[in-house]
């Protein structure tokens, strides 16, 4: 493990995002980790990450040369993205990551794969308009009547839904079938699915408390 924190950990990718996006997950995460070209990001924001990990395939050398060398964790393989080898090395209890959306879908699509295959890290992927995360096995956060509320599976998965429009009960779920997006809390909502595969999309207005609720959720699924 290259990063070990009892506290949450804020992650910059090379993605597009605004300064707004990185202090708030600065405000939540008290260390920085930065993953590949994410270091670059962060210098230009002022900002010095407590570690960089990646393949480095996309950080120019003037950059690499300005690091501490006990801060830069190189993992050569080929076969995982930065953001892949980023959750694999870190311990947090959560983890709140910036710069994963945006410009290539495939990007996105591939951050969203890896949210599912390290079930076992609790991670925010923040964008401008949205926050998405793995739902634990059960889950109560207290959304505001109104909200949206998008369920995306990347698996075949079920569940049980108290708080949203429309239930989810007796619903199979899978990617290429009945999906959840656009729901809508009627007040707080209370989730629990059978799987790790269901993401939870909410407006970013709601990181905060998606972080605290996160944190304070003690059911979670195992490695």
């Amino acid at each position: 493990m290259i990063v070990y924190e009892l506290n949450p950990v804020a992650l910059v990718g090379a993605g597009p995002l605004n300064k707004i996006e990185l202090d708030r997950a600065l405000r939540i995460g008290s260390c920085l980790v930065a993953a590949d070209g994410g270091a670059e990001t962060a210098i230009n924001h002022d900002l010095v990450p407590d570690a960089v990990i990646g393949d480095f395939d996309s950080l120019p050398d003037k950059i690499l040369s300005s690091f501490p060398k006990d801060r830069l964790h190189r993992i050569e393989e080929q076969d995982s993205t930065d953001f892949d080898k980023c959750l694999r090395n870190i311990h947090s209890p959560l983890i709140v990551a910036v710069g994963f959306t945006g410009a290539r879908m495939d990007h996105q699509l591939a951050a969203l794969n890896t949210l599912v295959r390290h079930s076992d890290k609790r991670c925010i992927l923040l964008g401008p308009s949205d926050a998405v995360f793995l739902v634990p096995p059960s889950i109560e956060i207290d959304l505001p009547k109104g909200t949206t509320v998008s369920l995306f599976p990347m698996g075949a998965v079920e569940g049980h839904s108290e708080g949203l429009r429309w239930p989810i009960a007796g619903i199979c779920f899978t990617p290429d079938g009945r999906i959840g997006t656009s729901n809508e809390a009627t007040g707080p909502v209370s989730l629990s699915v059978t799987a790790p595969k269901m993401l939870m999309t909410v407006p970013a207005e709601f990181l905060e408390l998606t972080a605290e609720t996160l944190r304070g959720t003690k059911a979670r699924w195992s490695s």
